[in-house]
């Protein structure tokens, strides 16, 4: 009893000592100031010296606001909690800051908060303000669910179990071993999540003054919201937010360009395995040339050759007129050393210096661009103080074997002026085609109409998102919803009718005269096959799920 003592354990979810497993007395109860978690007194080591100031061992750890940042990988877990109060408590600290430290302190890397621009965004905010984690309070990412029904992001989930934690951070009920060992992360919360972000993000406002087929680089006429453009090294966290800002308006496409008119920028975010990065210059393959019917849209194989059409011309003719392109990295491109760690990267402006078709890695023909950077700006990988000077070309050995080789005749539309030392417009930029994005000051008079559609907009995605959180039972919205141990939601009546008047036990008959112990009856989950027999006595509803769900039904 001694060496369980030293565990110092509380009361589960039930009341349960998980010392001596007795149900305390309210008397022998004693609850944190900080958790509110219940412990029983005769179970805990040292006896308190007050009953209405004690705070458990989980939350008594020392903290050191000035140095949350510069906490380990893996912190104390007895600590944990306070370091998080601490940083709630901490009135010097913004909202944003103390967003930041508490990610810092759980997964070593922040999660950057998407700007509330407008009306459509309140959606989003019913998620970020009821979809937290329970251990770092920030909008769940990759979310998983236990069987209390608290919902983690498994990134912080995972390091809460390699601490030697076994119970729920939030209710002390223990967590079953199997997902401790392999948690399932909760699908459709996880997509719920990123439609509502896409959604708000794409409804969002444009803050700079260009047409969508602008060429170069924003400069800081074109920011009136921050009055400084967009910067090599402006990093967003998705394609969505990128869009915002103009530096790569297709959230959906690794091009922006008219194969009349050119290309104005492009994503490097996976693509072909024959693309080659070399940071300051990269091989680019064009568009096309892959089965994007039906199931195989994300399909990476190509399957037939590709063909000097639409993107591809517009690739030939920005190659031909010299015309500067931006470029955005994704985290997504695994195989480029210069991709960012996390979100999307601005790596400014370059030129297509050839074009020509060769035979790809896969068997068939593939248009291949040289891209060479040309930017004011230093690159965000290298320690430099200026931009890029004019450099002999790389050598290319698969020119060798290329066909329908262009390259440019006369002078480039963007070239290095050597008197000014810099990158400009030699020729005029292309005439844009496309109306030019106008930022308006308040007006009052629109101020209703801008309501009202910003409504009709919200209306629309809540929509969308309440389909999206159904019910594979009785497909409609769910209702006090319940996430099985195999991460599928259900309504708590849906659940309960499919296995209602069966024994979770079956009796065993007699052999030879001795009694056989009681077996349990499988009972699968009616998604998949897994055995959720252990579960359904113990139905829990996800209470941050049906609080999104309540909202959506009744603030929009």
């Amino acid at each position: 009893m001694a060496q369980q003592r030293n565990k110092q354990l509380p009361c589960d979810s039930v009341g349960v000592c998980m010392i001596c497993n007795q149900t305390p007395l309210e008397i022998d109860i004693l609850h944190c100031r900080t958790c509110a978690t219940p412990w029983h007194v005769p179970c805990l080591p040292l006896l308190p010296l007050t009953i209405f100031d004690w705070i458990c061992i989980d939350c008594s750890q020392p903290v050191d606001n000035n140095h949350v940042a510069d906490a380990p990988a893996t912190p104390i877990a007895r600590g944990l909690v306070s370091t998080i109060h601490a940083i709630e408590n901490d009135t010097s600290l913004t909202s944003e800051e103390k967003a930041k430290k508490r990610q810092v302190l759980i997964g070593g890397s922040s999660k950057q908060p998407i700007e509330n621009n407008n009306k459509s965004n309140e959606v989003f905010d019913v998620f970020n303000s009821k979809l937290n984690c329970s251990i770092c309070l920030t909008l769940l990412e990759r979310p998983i669910t236990t069987p209390c029904g608290h919902n983690f992001c498994l990134k912080c989930f995972e390091k809460w179990v390699k601490q030697g934690k076994r119970n729920c951070s939030n209710c002390r009920t223990e967590i079953p071993a199997k997902m401790a060992s392999d948690p399932q992360i909760n699908v459709q919360l996880a997509t719920t999540i990123q439609m509502a972000r896409s959604e708000s993000v794409a409804h969002g406002k444009i803050f700079v003054t260009i047409p969508k087929d602008h060429f170069g680089p924003i400069v800081a006429e074109n920011d009136p919201t921050r009055k400084r453009g967009v910067l090599v090294g402006d990093t967003w966290e998705s394609l969505m937010e990128c869009m915002q800002w103009g530096a790569h308006f297709p959230h959906d496409a690794r091009t922006a360009g008219q194969s009349s008119h050119g290309v104005q920028s492009v994503a490097l975010s996976g693509g072909y395995i024959d693309d080659i990065d070399h940071g300051n210059w990269f091989l680019y393959s064009g568009s096309s040339g892959r089965d994007l019917s039906g199931s195989k849209r994300t399909n990476k194989n190509q399957f037939f050759d590709k063909k000097s059409e639409r993107k591809n011309e517009a690739f030939r003719l920005s190659c031909q007129k010299g015309y500067p392109i931006r470029v955005v990295r994704s985290h997504k491109k695994k195989r480029s050393s210069y991709a960012p760690k996390a979100g999307v990267r601005y790596d400014g402006v370059y030129r297509i210096e050839k074009w020509w078709r060769k035979i790809g890695k896969q068997g068939h023909k593939v248009c291949r661009y040289l891209f060479v950077r040309c930017d004011n700006e230093p690159a965000p990988w290298t320690s430099d103080l200026s931009g890029d000077r004019l450099c002999p070309l790389p050598i290319i050995e698969e020119l060798n074997g290329a066909v329908d080789i262009t390259e440019r005749k006369g002078d480039p539309s963007w070239d290095f002026d050597e008197e000014k030392g810099c990158w400009l417009w030699k020729k005029p930029p292309p005439l844009s085609k496309k109306p030019v994005n106008i930022v308006d000051p308040i007006d009052e008079t629109k101020i209703k109409f801008d309501v009202e559609k910003a409504r009709r907009v919200s209306l629309k995605i809540k929509d969308r998102l309440l389909k999206e959180l159904g019910c594979t039972i009785c497909h409609k919205v769910l209702a006090s919803p319940l996430t099985t141990p195999c991460a599928h939601n259900f309504c708590k009546a849906c659940l309960e009718g499919v296995f209602s008047g069966q024994s979770y036990i079956r009796e065993r008959a007699s052999q030879s005269g001795f009694a056989l112990r009681t077996k349990k009856n499988i009972m699968k989950c009616p998604t998949c096959s897994t055995d959720i027999v252990d579960y359904l006595p113990i139905l829990k509803v996800n209470t941050d799920m049906k609080g999104v769900i309540e909202s959506l039904q009744r603030d929009f």
